[in-house]
């Protein structure tokens, strides 16, 4: 199978040809037919595989668990990219962000100063940018929390990370097997058993 068509894309698609210093954060609003869910990483675009069953279940359980508990000041969404700087333009599985950084329905990414909560679902191919890239990347652009979620028989286990403002990276706060209880961002408590319910 050509990678064109491992996309959703024509045979006969053409890749864009990048510019010698790379693509930036604005030309991903500006690039046809990009497949769904392009990030930006140090200018150049990364393609995601398809996803699992275990990554968009583990997306909507903790989206809906925290839309029912953020205060009133906070929103959550998924798959909106943060324009890091100009060659750096990743996408978080879930973020929580500030409701007044709310444009309108045609917006297509955050400033890191309005993210709360930046949360990446491991998948097999992106180990690397959750567990190493893209931490050191949002730490540096100054936003405070952010989780890694892994799989193991079948449940998301949730890395938990608060940023160290000194030293500009992330400090370990926890690991959260079946039930997470954490009290900042602000207060959140999720079962993560709950991954395969379909009626809440």
């Amino acid at each position: 199978m050509s990678a064109a068509r491992e996309y959703g894309l024509d045979e006969d698609y053409e890749w864009p040809r990048p510019p010698a210093d790379g693509w930036t954060a604005d030309d991903l609003d500006r690039l046809p037919n990009l497949p769904p869910h392009t990030e930006l990483i140090d200018g150049s675009l990364v393609l995601v595989s398809p996803q699992t069953f275990f990554h968009t279940r583990t997306m909507r359980l903790l989206e809906h668990a925290l839309l029912v508990q953020v205060p009133g000041d906070l929103d959550v969404i998924r798959e909106v990219t943060i324009k890091l700087d100009k060659r750096n333009r990743p996408e978080p599985d879930v973020l929580v962000f500030r409701s007044e950084a709310d444009t309108g329905p045609r917006q297509t990414w955050l400033e890191p100063k309005d993210v709360v909560l930046a949360i990446e679902v491991v998948s097999d191919d992106s180990v690397d940018r959750d567990r190493e890239v893209k931490p050191r990347k949002y730490a540096t652009a100054g936003v405070p929390h952010y989780w890694r979620v892994e799989e193991n028989d079948g449940l998301p286990v949730v890395y938990v990370y608060e940023r160290d403002p000194a030293t500009n990276t992330y400090v370990p706060t926890g690991i959260y097997h079946d039930q997470l209880n954490v009290a900042v961002p602000f207060l959140i408590e999720i079962d993560l058993t709950d991954i395969n319910r379909r009626h809440r």
